[in-house]
C-alpha cells in the first residue's frame, strides 16, 4: 500500500510528458467548454459543430492550433457560400447535389484549406438540404466560429506544453544507438568475420537510418511547439540549435551505413577463418571508433542541453573525445600505411574507412558546428526581413 503513491505518481508524471494523454485531455475539455457556449448562442437544440471544430482545432502545439482553425473556418465558410450560391439557381436533386461536390472539392483545393477539402463539400450539402437556408448556413458558421475561438483561446490560456525535452530525448537516443553500432563494429574487426554477420551489421546500420525519420517527427512537434508560445521568449535559436544538431547526427549515421558497407565488402574479400584486420590496426580501431561513439553522444548531449553549465562540461567532453579520436586515427593511418605497403590489396577499403571516420570528425567539429548555426540564423534573419519588408509595403499601400 506504501507504494501505491508513488506509482501513481509515476504514472501520472509518464502521462504529462505523453503526447497522446495531453492531446486526449486539451482535446476533451476543450470540446466540452465549446458545446456549452455554442449552447447559449446558436439557435440550433443541438450545436454539435462547436466540439467538432474545438476538437480538431485544439491540436497539441499552439502553431498547429492556430493554422487548423484558420483552415477549418474558411473551409466551412467557402461551403456555406457555395451552398447559398446553388440554392439560388438550382434546387436539390441528384445532378445538383453532384455538382455541388464537384464544385466544392475543386474549389476546396483552390482556397487552399489542405486537409480540410472534404468539409468545404460536406458543409454545401448540410447547408443545401436544409429550408431554412439562411438560419442555418449562420448557425454553422456561428458554430464553426465558436468551436474555433474556444481551441484558441484554450491553447492561450493554458499553453500546451513544450516538447523539446522530448525531442532532445530522441536525439540523445539516436547518438546512444550509434554509439553502440560503433562498438558492436570494432569488436569484429580483429577476429574472423563471416559475411553474414557483416551484413548484419549494415542492416542495423540501415535501420539506424531509418529511425531519423521518427526522430524528425518529434524535433518537428517539437519547433511547432516553440512557435507563437508565449513561455517561450527564444523559440528560433532553440529550433535552430536542434534541427542542425539533427542534421549533423544523420550526417554521420549515413557516414556509419557507409562504413558498415566498407566492412562487409571487406569481409567478402577475406578469406574463411582470415581476420578483418591485422591486430595492431584492430586494436586501433577499435579504439578509435569508440572515441567517434563517445563523441556523437556528446555532440548530442550538447545540442539538447538548455542549461549553460551542463552545456560546457557536454562542450569539454566533446572536446576531449575529439582530440583523442584523431590522436587515435594518426596512429591508426600510420599503422595502416605501413601494411598496405606490405599487402596493398584491399587498399582502397582501407582508405575508405579512413575517410568515413574523418567525415563524422568534420561535421562534430565545434567550429564547423558553429559556422553552421550562425549560416542558418542568417537565412532565417533574412526570410524574417523579407516578410515583414512585404507587410510594411502592404501596410503602406493600404495607408495611400
Amino acid at each position: 500500500m506504501a507504494l501505491l503513491p508513488e506509482s501513481l505518481t509515476t504514472l501520472v508524471r509518464r502521462g504529462a510528458r505523453d503526447p497522446f494523454v495531453v492531446q486526449t485531455l486539451r482535446a476533451t475539455v476543450a470540446a466540452t467548454l465549446s458545446y456549452a457556449v455554442a449552447t447559449r448562442l446558436s439557435s440550433e437544440p443541438a450545436p454539435l459543430t462547436a466540439p467538432l471544430t474545438a476538437l480538431l482545432v485544439v491540436q497539441v502545439t499552439v502553431y498547429s492550433t492556430l493554422k487548423t482553425s484558420i483552415r477549418r473556418v474558411n473551409s466551412v465558410v467557402v461551403g456555406v457560400l457555395i451552398a447559398i450560391g446553388f440554392s439560388a439557381v438550382v434546387g436539390l436533386s441528384w445532378w445538383s447535389l453532384g455538382l455541388i461536390v464537384l464544385a466544392s472539392l475543386v474549389i476546396g483545393r483552390f482556397v487552399r484549406v489542405e486537409e480540410f477539402v472534404q468539409e468545404v463539400a460536406i458543409s454545401a450539402m448540410l447547408i443545401l438540404g436544409v429550408t431554412r437556408l439562411a438560419s442555418q448556413a449562420w448557425d454553422r458558421v456561428l458554430e464553426t466560429l465558436i468551436g474555433a475561438a474556444v481551441g484558441l483561446l484554450f491553447n492561450l490560456l493554458f499553453a500546451p506544453p513544450v516538447w523539446v525535452d522530448t525531442a532532445g530525448e530522441s536525439i540523445e537516443d539516436l547518438a546512444r544507438r550509434a554509439r553502440q553500432l560503433l562498438l558492436d563494429i570494432s569488436e569484429e574487426l580483429g577476429r574472423p568475420t563471416p559475411v553474414a554477420r557483416a551484413a548484419e551489421r549494415l542492416h542495423e546500420a540501415r535501420r539506424l537510418d531509418q529511425a531519423i525519420a521518427d526522430v524528425d517527427a518529434a524535433l518537428r512537434q517539437a519547433e511547432d511547439s516553440l512557435r507563437f508560445n508565449p513561455r517561450i521568449s527564444e523559440g528560433l535559436l532553440s529550433r535552430l540549435v536542434l534541427r542542425t544538431g539533427l542534421d549533423t547526427l544523420e550526417i554521420c549515421v549515413v557516414v556509419i551505413r557507409v562504413l558498415a558497407r566498407s566492412l562487409t565488402d571487406l569481409a567478402k574479400r577475406r578469406g574463411p577463418g582470415e581476420r578483418l584486420f591485422p591486430p595492431e590496426v584492430a586494436v586501433g580501431l577499435e579504439e578509435l571508433l569508440a572515441h567517434v561513439g563517445g563523441a556523437m553522444v556528446s555532440f548530442a548531449v550538447l545540442v539538447t542541453t538548455q542549461v549553460s553549465r551542463s552545456a560546457e562540461e557536454a562542450e569539454e567532453r566533446l572536446t576531449a573525445e575529439l582530440a583523442a579520436a584523431w590522436v587515435c586515427r594518426e596512429n591508426v593511418a600510420q599503422v595502416l600505411l605501413r601494411k598496405v605497403q606490405e599487402h596493398p590489396e584491399a587498399w582502397q577499403l582501407h582508405g575508405s574507412i579512413l575517410a568515413e571516420v574523418d567525415r563524422i570528425l568534420d561535421e562534430l567539429d565545434l567550429e564547423h558546428r558553429s559556422r553552421r548555426l550562425m549560416e542558418e540564423l542568417d537565412r532565417a534573419s533574412v526570410a524574417s526581413r523579407e516578410r515583414f519588408s512585404r507587410f510594411a509595403g502592404l501596410r503602406r499601400y493600404v495607408r495611400g
